[in-house]
């Protein structure tokens, strides 16, 4: 876990941001399905995937599309899938998955498989059965708030014969981190998929969607599952949700409101990588925590170990959940309010040269271990527009100066993606990259 290390948003910064500017985009068919749907349905990650809660399959899409027929869009200056800034209410079921081209798979049938999941994606979050799919799984549920987000993984460039010099220095693979326990099977990937909603059984079904469609092409290499606080079950749908230790978790999340939000998560439009402009950085991690041991402290140890009170998640520092934390407080002998190796105090931007992410949390329980102990802990999601300025720097000091919750987790899985902008009118996910010129 990483403790958000961007400054403490205002009352204001935490409402909900408008929509923003209407685009009319085309229909150009690919597939049977209009590609100008396609596009209307991955643009605009904004504070309003909750429109699409509904079981009807007129509701309007993720992202706060309006989609019909394909015809009309909301659109940002930059084009963002959707699913990276979702509101506070996060859908309550999500899934990370990644998938391995299988060999003899070339750029080809890359180009060929984001045309269909770009399609199918259309359908999907708006409710509607892509064409040809006879799977009646979610069949009558709706959209239920679903996104999908699509990216490309370090070790897709090789594998697809794409040229070397278009892999960003950003998609270099992650460095190795002291005291992490990596599953090499269960980390990496040529592709990375996120999908979330409110039903499960809608994230289910449209990630078989997308295996199918991809068969012949790709084949998945991995899939972990987990949730977050289900939209209605709190009396204050704004407030900040718990992880599985009790903890209030993403206090100090940047959001959309926030001047510099965009600069943070996403990249900028004059970026040297130009296919990746608009588009994300995603660091995702599997951390199981060793609940029992966590279980075994009293609560004031834990407090101390976070550097925030548990009930109400105000920094040890004094305040409400919200207050900036002040790293200098010392308490009534002298000693620090938030010691030295708390998680707050490591992770803060100002001990990390201001490095920020977006961080997304869903909690996961897989049963046991083959030793009796909890399966279970944390799908950590870090957004950001370059993770060597972002999740790296952070998590190197984490665990070089000894973050005292390393003590109670271990990172099991890793991987990173470039998450593409969302396609233009017309177009397909990555389309910038694996045919720039549009054909």
């Amino acid at each position: 876990m990483i403790e958000d290390t961007t400054e403490t948003p205002t009352a204001a910064s935490r409402t909900r941001p408008s929509r923003r500017a209407i685009l009319t985009v085309g229909t150009t068919g690919i597939g049977g399905v209009a590609v100008g749907a396609a596009a209307s349905a991955l643009l605009l990650d904004d504070n309003s995937s909750g429109n699409n809660r509904g079981n009807g399959h007129s509701a309007t899409p993720a992202g706060g599309l309006v989609v019909g027929l394909g015809t009309t869009a909301v659109a940002t200056p930059f084009p963002h899938q959707a699913g990276i800034s979702v509101p506070a209410t996060q859908q309550g079921h999500g899934t990370v998955a990644a998938f391995d081209l299988v060999p003899g798979a070339d750029a080809a049938h890359l180009k060929a498989l984001m045309q269909s999941w770009t399609a199918a994606i259309a359908d999907l979050t708006a409710g509607r059965t892509p064409s040809g799919d006879a799977d009646t799984t979610a069949l009558g549920s709706g959209p239920c708030s679903l996104t999908i987000t699509v990216g490309f993984g370090p070790s897709l460039f090789g594998k697809a014969g794409l040229d070397p010099a278009s892999r960003p220095p950003q998609l270099a693979p992650l460095p190795a981190f002291r005291a992490e326990k990596l599953d090499p099977a269960r980390s990496d990937g040529d592709l990375g998929v996120v999908l979330a909603a409110d039903d499960a059984l809608v994230v289910f079904h449209a990630l078989r969607t997308l295996t199918r469609l991809a068969a012949g092409t790709a084949k998945p290499r991995w899939i972990m599952s987990g949730f977050s606080r289900a939209p209605g079950s709190s009396p204050d749908p704004t407030a900040t949700g718990r992880n599985l230790m009790g903890q209030i978790d993403g206090t100090n999340n940047p959001t959309p409101a926030q001047p510099d939000f965009v600069s943070k998560v996403y990249v900028a439009p004059d970026a040297p990588t130009t296919w990746m402009r608009g588009g994300s950085y995603l660091v995702f991690r599997r951390i199981r925590m060793l609940l029992t041991s966590w279980d075994a402290q009293t609560t004031a140890d834990q407090e101390r170990v976070i550097g925030r009170h548990k009930s109400t998640g105000a920094p040890l520092s004094g305040g409400v959940e919200h207050t900036p934390v002040n790293l200098a407080a010392q308490n009534p002998d002298g000693s620090l309010a938030i010691r030295g190796d708390a998680h707050i105090r490591l992770a803060a931007a100002a001990n990390n040269g201001g490095a920020a992410m977006l961080r997304r949390g869903l909690s996961y329980d897989d049963g046991l271990t083959p030793d009796g102990e909890p399966d279970a802990g944390l799908l950590f999601l870090a957004w950001q527009s370059d993770p060597n300025h972002g999740f790296t720097p952070v998590q190197q000091h984490l665990t070089r100066d000894m973050d005292a919750l390393n003590r109670f987790t271990t990172h099991e899985t890793s991987a990173l993606f470039a998450m593409v902008p969302a396609p233009q009118a017309g177009g397909y996910l990555g389309q910038a990259l694996l045919d720039p010129a549009g054909g």
